[in-house]
């Protein structure tokens, strides 16, 4: 499966990325089919410049944007990222409430 993600380049403490285009097994740092734009963090105000032509012809073969990806891509103005990105609203348990609940017997 292709997926379109980022991988980091940019020198210590002042990150960019770059948007390419991967086999999902690959490693992030690894080879790259196409390289698709580039997102610097760093600057005021965030950068994103992705080859918006491209990027619609890739989802329309099958890639898949990563978590990250689709929601830059969202607020650059792309339609249908929704369905690729997670949702935000996952709470971890506190170890008071996983520890009420594995003590509660289990009424059969």
């Amino acid at each position: 499966m292709l997926k379109i993600r980022l991988t980091r380049t940019g020198k210590h403490a002042q990150p960019s990325f770059r948007v390419v285009l991967q086999e999902h097994t690959s490693a992030a740092k690894g080879k790259f089919i196409e390289a698709l734009g580039y997102y610097k963090p760093a600057d005021n105000p965030k950068v994103l410049t992705v080859d918006a032509e491209r990027v619609k012809y890739w989802i329309s073969v099958g890639a898949q944007p990563s978590d990250t990806v689709a929601v830059l891509l969202k607020k650059n103005g792309f339609e249908g990222m929704d369905k690729y990105i997670e949702p935000r609203n996952k709470k971890r348990k506190s170890k008071k409430e996983a520890g009420e609940a594995a003590a509660q017997p289990v009424a059969a």
